[in-house]
């Protein structure tokens, strides 16, 4: 049997993933259009705005560089990673998708790690949430790292897990907004809900993750078994 190379392997059926594939793509396509219209209070900053507020003492500083090189390479690693991510766009456009995989490698490990790192320095509410995004500035790094060095070493399955792994990671700047809405809707307002989203935006995500690929691992070596 071929095992499943979908993002969302499993029990569902082909239709149902379709489906809950577009949803997702729709839904991070909405946010990431959301976010980019708010790019008006920040070119120029306007520190009254909700991210900037009280950064004006330091903004000026080296953390302008970092701020405008992240928000302009995160929408572009979330629309470029759901083609990448696509069996059909890589199937008919193999060099363009080699071409646009080494782009987002450069621009991961050369843009969104270290201005996300530079970023997580200064996170609002302390170290707390300083600490959740320095880590995933640094794990998203690594998994692209090693989705490029499968890449190289022509482990195309171990490729493929490492990239959906940093996609995981890059949607965290989704989760985190919807995270945020849900909390503003419910009318819930604590110091603790930042530091927390800072750390589950991009935990639950890949824990869900890994779990899937864990399944799918263990019914294919049940798959083996029984056929063996």
């Amino acid at each position: 049997m071929k095992p499943s190379r979908h993002p969302f392997p499993g029990s569902l059926s082909k239709a149902a993933r379709a489906i809950l594939t577009l949803a997702v793509c729709v839904l991070i396509l909405k946010v990431t259009i959301v976010v980019t219209m708010n790019y008006r209070d920040y070119v120029p900053p306007n520190f009254e705005s909700d991210f900037l507020l009280d950064r004006e003492a330091y903004f000026w500083n080296g953390y302008h560089w970092a701020f405008y090189s992240h928000i302009v390479a995160g929408p572009w690693t979330l629309i470029v990673g759901m083609i990448l991510l696509s069996d059909r766009f890589r199937s008919r456009h193999r060099k363009w998708h080699r071409s646009l995989g080494r782009i987002q490698t450069v621009c991961v490990l050369l843009v969104i790690m270290p201005s996300g790192l530079w970023m997580a320095m200064y996170a609002a509410t302390g170290a707390v949430a300083g600490a959740g995004f320095g880590l995933l500035a640094g794990a998203t790094g690594w998994c692209v790292y090693r989705g490029w060095q499968s890449a190289i070493a022509k482990q195309f399955d171990s490729h493929r897990r490492w990239m959906l792994r940093c996609y995981v990671l890059l949607c965290s700047a989704v989760v985190l907004r919807l995270t945020a809405g849900f909390f503003i809707v419910a009318g819930i307002d604590s110091d603790w809900i930042y530091p927390m989203s800072a750390w589950t935006s991009w935990l639950v995500p890949l824990a869900v993750f890994e779990l899937i690929n864990l399944r799918r691992s263990t019914s294919q070596q049940s798959i083996t078994e029984e056929s063996a």
